[in-house]
């Protein structure tokens, strides 16, 4: 049986960036071969070593050639496409008596690598690996801290072996671009640079994640000083004002904004992934203060918990905080736009805050929840309504029950029976059992997704109004609302006639 072949990628330099997978082939391998140029130092096998153990093979594959004349009768080409051939005869023997074979490669094995010459001449003889690494062009655009490309727009990787012309055709249509094999090239580079109109905000990065990178801007690099281990970057336009990679993201101007989110009705699992990223991006959290104690605490982050009867004054406030260029989540129970946050700041923010961007993410709602957990009794159509009578009359929300009870439409009843309104669910329900046979379902979950959850479900005529708070959903079914023989409820999507 005959070895396995694998390329490894080590990455730009820095020797953290060895991935494990590769650490743990090059410890493992018979041969480690690894290319060097005449003077016999190899950079891969430097990034290496500190995996390498004692009993390997080393083949150390020396260019014939690199920058220098050469009198073979092929001249350059032709010597390095015997090398090729004779380096892969070398590590074919090894394959053939069985022994594994890793072949070392700066950066990625695939990308600008001499590990690629070596594949195609052996990966169709015999079983092959590739084990990708961090590209030069990444560890670039991290040291510069300038990201290369934003949204929908294209990087273009260039050798700078290119005419000048063709160069600056490439570097001027393009968004973003990294030339790489810089060294004796680098004159040329820099006029197509200069040609295309970008030689401004094009920066040059030498020997990117060691302890010998260096970063300038392009047109103050001295050609006499660029190594082989180098290249030049067009960042994108989009990344931030100015060429200045001293200038961090906390120096730079933001654009504050406010956030309004739900955090689903109970357990952590019903956050959405979308409100839990607008959470860890905030800079201040605001909300209710039982509903922002579910928010895992961040030493980064303020906090600003306040009482749940002060909704404009908490929109106003973090309304605020974006204005001066603050991130703000505004923290929502359920979903923010169902009798919650998502209204009040949208309120105050078109009366006094015009400026300020607001964002609404959406949430489970409780009565979704409460649904899901007895089966589907939403499944026709149904109306939410708000028991709480802060902001709006009582015999307004009675006239709304009648309504809706005279149309036959599940009911979902919020705030259905507070402390200082303890009477008003038994109204209610007087209302509802006007239209409504006693015989109507009904559901009502308390504390739904947390850690005293329950539900029951009854009838109109058995309801008890004394057994609710303001930790339970109510929901009054249809004519169509039925209860299994298993105890689960759903109203039919057909309705007679």
């Amino acid at each position: 049986m005959s070895g396995r072949l694998y390329g490894v990628g080590l990455g730009p330099g820095d020797p953290e960036l060895v991935t494990v997978k590769a650490a743990r082939l090059i410890g493992a391998a018979d041969v480690v071969a690894f290319h060097a140029a005449q003077h016999g130092r190899s950079v891969a096998r430097g990034l290496a070593a500190p995996y390498l153990r004692e009993g390997q093979v080393e083949e150390l594959l020396v260019y014939p050639v690199t920058t220098e004349t050469t009198d073979h009768p092929g001249g350059y080409q032709g010597a390095i496409d015997e090398f090729y051939e004779t380096a892969a005869a070398r590590l074919a023997a090894h394959l053939d008596a069985g022994r594994d074979v890793v072949v070392l490669a700066e950066g990625d094995p695939f990308f600008y690598g001499s590990y690629m010459h070596m594949h195609k001449r052996l990966a169709h003889r015999y079983p092959t690996e590739v084990v990708p690494g961090v590209t030069s062009v990444s560890g670039a655009a991290a040291v510069l801290g300038r990201p290369l490309v934003e949204r929908d727009e294209v990087l273009t990787v260039l050798p700078g072996t290119l005419p000048a012309d063709e160069l600056a055709e490439w570097l001027a249509t393009t968004d973003s671009a990294a030339v790489m094999k810089l060294g004796r090239t680098f004159t040329n580079v820099r006029e197509a640079f200069d040609a295309a109109g970008v030689l401004d905000r094009a920066w040059y990065v030498e020997r990117a994640t060691t302890d010998r990178q260096r970063v300038a801007p392009l047109a103050e690099v001295d050609p006499e000083t660029v190594p082989y281990f180098s290249l030049a970057l067009l960042p994108s336009q989009l990344t931030g004002p100015g060429n200045d990679p001293e200038r961090t993201e906390d120096t730079l101007p933001r654009t504050g904004e406010v956030v309004v989110v739900g955090l689903g009705p109970g357990k952590r699992a019903w956050t959405t992934p979308e409100t839990a990223e607008a959470l860890a991006q905030a800079d201040d959290l605001i909300g209710y203060g039982p509903y922002l104690d579910r928010v895992p605490a961040n030493p980064r982050q303020a906090r600003y918990p306040s009482d749940n009867r002060v909704e404009a004054e908490r929109a106003a406030h973090a309304l605020q905080l974006a204005r001066s260029g603050r991130r703000v989540a505004v923290v929502s129970s359920g979903d923010p736009g169902v009798f919650a946050m998502a209204a009040a700041v949208l309120e105050v923010a078109a009366e006094s805050f015009p400026d300020v961007e607001v964002r609404v993410l959406p949430g489970l709602t409780a009565a979704q929840a409460v649904a899901s957990k007895v089966g589907a009794p939403l499944g026709h159509d149904f109306a939410v309504i708000s028991l709480s009578d802060v902001l709006k009359p009582w015999d307004v929300v009675l006239d709304r029950l009648r309504a809706v009870a005279t149309a036959d439409l599940v009911v979902a009843l919020y705030n259905p029976r507070s402390k200082a309104r303890p009477h008003q669910l038994g109204e209610a329900t007087k209302v509802l059992l006007d239209v409504k046979p006693p015989e109507t379902v009904v559901v009502v979950g308390r504390d739904v997704g947390g850690p005293q959850e329950s539900l029951t479900v009854t009838t109109l005529g058995d309801f008890d109004p004394e057994t609710v708070d303001m930790r339970c959903l109510v929901m009054v079914g249809s004519s169509q609302t039925r209860v299994t023989p298993s105890g689960q409820v759903f109203t039919s999507r057909r309705y007679p006639g």
